[in-house]
């Protein structure tokens, strides 16, 4: 009878906890019934270990299956707290904790989950992998908090432990995590040390290949977002190649269930297919920057079809974040292609994406007004640009985004011809001889073009010349195809001006190519406008005829897709300026904006 009597509490307790399963994994899940066996536990006043596990369960299926997040909140507290006075019990009490603590963060309450991480980070420090994750998990609460600092300091801090405890595989991941906080802090003099030494650290682990390959992938794609934000895209070709053998390396690997030796290495950067995605991410990106839209396009293309796919088994705020930087860059490909619709209709698409997460817009807010911005100056609505640029100048702290801003913002107080004032305050700001804000090569390169505008409209041709030949020196060092276009033609329009024929068909040609090659519409109407004038001065009437049905296509081919985007619904977010986006837009009765000529 005594042995009998030992069982039962195992034998009930086993029954409940199969029923409870059964109901959790029946498709559909049966949450209420799961939540009924686990409760019914209590009932047989179990001892300790039992009840914190049983609250711990509760807690996960209520948190995870339900909206019921007072009541998971609840069991997660008492799960903890019992935890805590039972020997040996690190799984239940440190799952417990952490759980809990993103439950806080949920619900708002940052101030809750700091301190509870900071006691199970102090109590872990013999459970390598707990420990390892907690701190993990403080440090992303700082970051979202934008306290990078606080951040940093706890990843350099796990980097160390994970030393300490021999799993060079985490240190490396501390590190990569704690370089990423630092290149967004533009902290490059601690940059470039710290991913020297990731770099060894990567290339002499000797370990799980698809670990060693994903610790690459992280390091890489750190130091092409780096030569990209630099705006040094010739630079970066040997870094992106690199990577793309990389995430096709890892392709060709199969996730071996090998479970490392070292508890503390059971962690991993990324999946492998959010990886594929993001090497597509920073392939558009450079792309872009550069000026291959086409290619852009295609990586684009491919990247939304993976992450539609992904998107139907796996809802990870991440693949969100990739589609909005993805359609960002794709939108500002199509401006310059001549799609002006479809952009439009693709900056609604943001819009819909940032109504569903507020973090996502609050994230993206400004590179949304700052499209919008470059959609108005496109369809010619220059003073919806100018508050679509203020606004978007309002909303952001990221050094790069402003002075693209700023840049930007000038070139419509040039076309408007009556904004001195404000104009000449902006390039004080932007000055690319004396104190440049950024270390951004393109932006620099673009900041001379738009000096040598100024200089071309206020009829100050040397001085023009002198700014051009300065961005064309510079966007020729990093092949910048667009900003190389854009001053050829326009010292092409200068030598024209000043009678120099010869001089001017030596840069409207190269410019005309480099424009199809990109393709850049309004460089090609404003080239084939030129080159009509040219031959005809120069008594070529063929030639001439010839760039003048070129000049008529390309002028109806902007005047076509000018109409069909002002007559979109959607053409209404120009006026948006305010607070969230607009759930709603009203159609309205056509076009209400003119195709002003191009230069």
């Amino acid at each position: 009878m005594a042995a009998a009597g030992a069982e039962a509490p195992d034998s009930w307790y086993l029954a409940l906890l199969g029923f409870a399963e059964h109901f959790r994994t029946s498709s559909p899940p049966k949450i209420r019934l799961c939540v009924h066996c686990l409760q019914a536990v209590f009932q047989f006043k179990p001892p300790q270990r039992v009840e914190a596990r049983t609250h711990l369960q509760l807690g996960s299926v209520l948190y995870h299956h339900t909206k019921n997040s007072e009541l998971a909140r609840t069991h997660l507290e008492k799960a903890w707290f019992i935890s805590q006075q039972v020997a040996q019990f690190e799984d239940v009490k440190f799952e417990a904790a952490s759980l809990l603590s993103e439950l806080y963060c949920q619900q708002n309450l940052v101030d809750s989950a700091k301190p509870l991480l900071r006691k199970a980070i102090q109590i872990s420090q013999q459970t390598p992998y707990w420990h390892c994750r907690l701190l993990f998990q403080l440090a992303q609460l700082h970051t979202l908090e934008k306290d990078l600092v606080s951040a940093c300091d706890l990843l350099g801090v796990g980097a160390e432990y994970a030393r300490v405890v021999g799993s060079e595989y985490t240190r490396a991941l501390f590190l990569l995590s704690k370089g990423m906080l630092l290149l967004m802090e533009r902290k490059l003099q601690e940059v470039h040390p710290l991913l020297t030494l990731c770099g060894q650290i990567v290339e002499t682990w000797q370990g799980n290949p698809i670990q060693k390959e994903s610790l690459r992938v992280f390091f890489l794609v750190l130091q092409v977002t780096h030569y990209l934000d630099a705006g040094q895209v010739k630079s970066v070709k040997p870094c992106l190649k690199q990577l793309q053998q990389c995430i096709q390396t890892i392709s060709t690997l199969h996730d071996d269930e090998i479970l490392p030796s070292n508890s503390a290495d059971l962690f991993h950067w990324l999946p492998k297919e959010h990886m594929c995605v993001l090497v597509y991410l920073v392939t558009v990106m450079h792309s872009m920057q550069a000026g291959y839209l086409e290619k852009a396009q295609k990586y684009t293309d491919k990247a939304l079809m993976q992450l539609e796919k992904l998107k139907m088994l796996d809802c990870s705020p991440i693949l969100s974040s990739f589609q909005v930087i993805l359609l960002e860059h794709i939108i500002m490909c199509r401006l310059v292609t001549g799609h002006k619709a479809t952009a439009l209709q693709e900056i609604s698409q943001v819009c819909q994406l940032c109504q569903q997460s507020p973090r996502l817009f609050s994230n993206h807010a400004a590179q949304l007004h700052t499209l919008l911005g470059l959609y108005c100056i496109s369809v010619n609505c220059m003073d919806n640009a100018e508050a679509q640029f203020t606004t978007a100048l309002r909303l952001t702290t990221h050094q790069e985004l402003w002075t693209f801003i700023v840049t930007n913002l000038a070139s419509v107080y040039i076309r408007e011809g009556n904004r001195h004032q404000e104009l000449y305050s902006l390039l004080e700001r932007i000055n690319p001889d004396h104190n440049f804000p950024v270390s951004s090569h393109c932006l620099r390169a673009a900041a001379f073009y738009i000096r040598g505008l100024l200089s071309f409209f206020q009829g100050r041709y040397n001085e023009a010349k002198r700014f051009l030949r300065e961005t064309l020196k510079m966007s020729n060092a990093e092949d910048l195809n667009r900003l190389t276009a854009c001053s050829l033609v326009l010292l092409g329009h200068i030598f024209y001006v000043l009678g120099n024929h010869r001089e001017s068909n030596n840069m409207v040609v190269p410019a005309m190519q480099l424009a199809s090659k990109i393709p850049d519409m309004s460089v090609q109407l404003w080239s084939s406008a030129l080159l009509k004038d040219l031959n005809k001065a120069c008594g070529n009437s063929m030639d001439a005829h010839e760039a003048a049905q070129m000049h008529q296509n390309f002028s109806q081919q902007l005047l076509q897709d000018h109409i069909a985007a002002c007559s979109l619904p959607e053409h209404n977010l120009i006026s948006w300026t305010d607070g969230p986006p607009p759930v709603q837009i009203q159609a309205q009765n056509g076009p209400t904006t003119s195709l002003a000529s191009l230069l």
